[in-house]
């Protein structure tokens, strides 16, 4: 059962001063941007290590490693450079746990023509966002529908649909990567409100926001979620997400512990209650 919400932030804010630096991203797909500068060549690389950023960590380092390799030194380059139906081919053999290289391949056509048309996978999110809305969705429903247009939006594993209700956890890591600036998120997209990002739930946030009493949902759906972003919000209003990071090292690194936090969190929630 879940807990009653009690906002611990000094243990938040302790859980984001001790993990949130760069010597604690590996093994993250994150760590992949970090080897480039140019702001055009992020975004490219943002989009397939975030796309592919599902299953155990290792094989999705090693997946995204693999898309990359073939990019050479610009992915944005080469994607402009490279004809469709050279993709299809460069990767037919790929496969990341159920997507195929064809579904990849789709994306990256998507990309490419995305790209040629904005100028930036930005510029086309851009496109479609509307800064008074509470969320990000509009741009990033925007985004996903030009992406999959190219194919009717003919289903891939790649490109979750925002509007059918998924948590779109991709998307939203995607997004926390490219708006967010700190010591580990690059912020490369202007204009954009970070109090106005979704946390990109997965099932082991989901289990951490559940024992923190953020939702009593069971579904890890959008809604939920919505529900778990604004209970961050109420921590702190002008960026939701930002202790995203710092918690899913608690899943992802075997140093961090898990259960020392949780006890360290209901320890203080319990005593400022009395």
């Amino acid at each position: 059962m879940a807990r009653t919400m009690f906002i611990n932030k000094p243990q938040l804010e302790y859980l984001y001063d001790t993990y949130n630096s760069r010597e604690w991203v590996h093994p993250d797909p994150l760590e992949l941007l970090y080897k480039y500068s140019d702001s055009r060549d992020i975004e490219v690389v943002g989009l397939i290590a975030s796309s592919l950023a599902y299953g155990r960590v290792a094989q999705i380092l090693k997946s995204v490693s693999i898309v990359l390799e073939k990019m050479g030194v610009s992915p944005y380059d080469f994607l402009l450079s490279v004809r469709p139906s050279s993709l299809r081919r460069i990767y037919s053999g790929f496969k990341h746990r159920f997507t195929t290289g064809d579904e990849l391949a789709r994306m990256l056509i998507g990309a490419r023509s995305v790209i040629k048309q904005y100028g930036s996978l930005y510029n086309c999110f851009f496109s479609g966002f509307n800064p008074g809305d509470d969320t990000v969705l509009s741009g990033l429903s925007f985004l996903v529908n030009e992406l999959v247009k190219k194919y009717d939006g003919q289903k891939n594993s790649l490109l979750a649909l925002p509007g059918k209700g998924s948590a779109c956890k991709r998307w939203n890591l995607y997004l926390r990567w490219m708006v967010r600036k700190d010591r580990v998120d690059l912020g490369d997209w202007a204009g954009i409100n970070p109090s106005m990002l979704i946390i990109p739930l997965d099932t082991h946030m989901h289990r951490i926001c559940f024992f923190l009493g953020l939702t009593k949902r069971k579904n890890g759906g959008m809604k939920t979620a919505l529900e778990i972003t604004r209970a961050f919000k109420k921590i702190e209003p002008e960026d939701p997400v930002r202790y995203d990071f710092a918690l899913t090292r608690l899943g992802i690194r075997d140093d961090a512990d898990l259960d020392a936090f949780l006890h360290r969190y209901y320890a203080g929630t319990e005593s400022s209650h009395k």
